[in-house]
C-alpha cells in the first residue's frame, strides 16, 4: 500500500500484521479523496478505528492541518506510528491507544472530517454515529462523518444532528457520508 498523492506520494504504508484490520484499497482511497479534495487542505481529521492509519495519512499528505488517530489495538498503534515516521507526517499527528467510544465521549476537539471504519458486522458504525450525534460539536459546522462499512451492514439511521448526504459503493465497501446539520 502507498500514499496516493501529496507531500508523501509514493511512500509505503504498512498494513497491521494479522487479519484484524481491513485496509482501505488504494482505488477506494483515491475515490474518497476525489470527493473531499476541495475541503481537505487545512482540515482537522479524526481517523477512528484507524488500523494502519492509511486514511489519516493520506489526508495529512494532501494538506490536512492535523489528524488524530484512534485505535485500541497495540499492533495498530505501532503500525500507525511507523507509517507516520516513514511518510514524514508525524509532526501533524496525534496517536492514541484508546477505546473509540471513550474518546468520542471525552474529546473537546472539533474536526472537519471524522472517518469511521470499525470492525465489521458488530453494529459499531451505528454506535459511533449515535455517539457523534450526541456530541455534534465534535464536527465543525458543515463537517462530515464518513463511515466505511460492508454494504450488507447498511441501514438508514435517523439522528437529529446528522443527515446522510451521499453514498458510494465499491464492491464490498460502502462509504456513507453524514453532515452536521446544526
Amino acid at each position: 500500500m502507498r500514499v496516493i498523492a501529496g507531500t508523501a506520494k509514493g511512500r509505503r504504508i504498512d498494513a497491521v500484521p494479522g487479519n484484524a484490520t481491513r485496509p482501505l484499497l488504494s482505488r477506494i482511497r483515491k475515490s474518497l479523496f476525489d470527493i473531499i479534495s476541495d475541503r481537505i487542505v487545512e482540515a482537522a481529521v479524526l481517523d477512528l478505528f484507524a488500523g494502519s492509519g492509511s486514511v489519516g495519512i493520506e489526508a495529512l499528505s494532501r494538506g490536512a492541518s492535523e489528524c488524530v488517530f484512534i485505535d485500541i489495538d497495540g499492533a495498530a498503534i505501532s503500525t500507525i506510528k511507523k507509517n507516520l515516521n516513514n511518510t514524514g507526517l508525524a509532526d501533524r499527528a496525534k496517536v492514541f491507544r484508546t477505546d473509540a467510544f471513550k474518546y468520542l465521549k471525552r474529546s473537546k476537539a472539533s474536526f472537519d472530517f471524522i472517518y469511521i471504519a470499525p470492525p465489521q458486522y458488530k453494529g459499531l458504525w451505528e454506535e459511533a454515529l449515535l455517539s457523534l450525534a450526541e456530541r455534534p460539536n465534535l464536527l465543525t459546522i458543515g463537517g462530515q462523518g464518513i463511515v466505511q462499512i460492508d454494504p450488507r451492514e447498511y441501514e438508514p439511521l435517523a439522528v437529529k444532528t446528522l443527515r446522510e448526504t451521499d453514498q458510494r459503493s465499491y464492491g464490498n465497501t460502502l462509504l456513507v457520508f453524514y453532515e452536521r446539520t446544526n
